[in-house]
């Protein structure tokens, strides 16, 4: 039996204790946001990668509870015009990560939560990386899943993501998860390939932390900050 993913690429029912559990987590993380950006009433925000996904009460998060929504841009390669309507004040653009349609530095802040392990190979992780900073003025938030968690938060399958990517994608396809074993559709980074990432990035300041979960890392963030210099 082949397990097909909802809109988020994920396999948790919407009323299950890990759907509750996720959005705890992505509270933590829009705190976060909120933290290391110090987002100001006037900045203008893009947010890379909205779904369209609904059956989720965290489901594009920023959209719910970004308080300055007329300064705030969705973007993403779902349908998600109805976050326009929903959220009145959004503006959603129909937009792949890789190849946004906007100016260098056209917006103060760019937050990409959940996407990176989703665009692909490694390749395609650092040019998505280098195409949200390009047009950000200020900060670019990135947040993923950290491979060394023991729960893949997707499959909620436990360990078997520790294993050689090759081995993993095997396994998946073996066992009735084959979605999971394309690396386009999901491509676990650890905190060491997200440094790796960073250090392509010219003009910007970068940090990687995590956020725990139960002491654990369970998310992964990358925060890059363009110098002035």
């Amino acid at each position: 039996m082949q397990r097909i993913p909802n809109k988020q690429y994920n396999l948790a029912a919407p009323d299950g204790l890990a759907v509750r559990l996720l959005g705890y987590q992505r509270r933590r993380l829009y705190e976060r946001f909120l933290t290391e950006c110090g987002a100001d009433p006037d900045d203008a925000v893009l947010d890379v990668g909205v779904t369209a996904d609904r059956s989720y009460a965290s489901s594009n998060y920023l959209e719910q509870w970004y308080p300055y929504r007329a300064h705030l841009t969705a973007a993403g390669i779902d349908d998600a015009a109805f976050l326009e309507q929903l959220y009145p004040g959004v503006r959603f653009v129909h937009a792949n990560g890789l190849a946004l349609p906007f100016r260098d530095q056209a917006f103060d802040i760019v937050h990409a939560s959940a996407v990176l392990e989703h665009v692909g190979s490694a390749a395609n992780q650092t040019a998505f990386v280098r195409e949200c900073c390009r047009v950000t003025r200020k900060t670019a938030f990135f947040t993923t899943p950290n491979r060394w968690f023991p729960v893949e938060l997707h499959t909620l399958l436990p360990v078997v993501h520790w294993l050689p990517k090759s081995i993993f994608r095997a396994v998946m396809r073996k066992s009735g998860y084959s979605f999971f074993a394309e690396e386009s559709n999901l491509n676990l980074l650890t905190s060491g390939e997200l440094r790796a990432i960073a250090a392509h990035l010219d003009g910007f300041t970068c940090k990687v932390s995590p956020v725990t979960f139960l002491g654990w890392p369970s998310n992964l963030l990358l925060i890059a900050r363009r110098r002035s210099d």
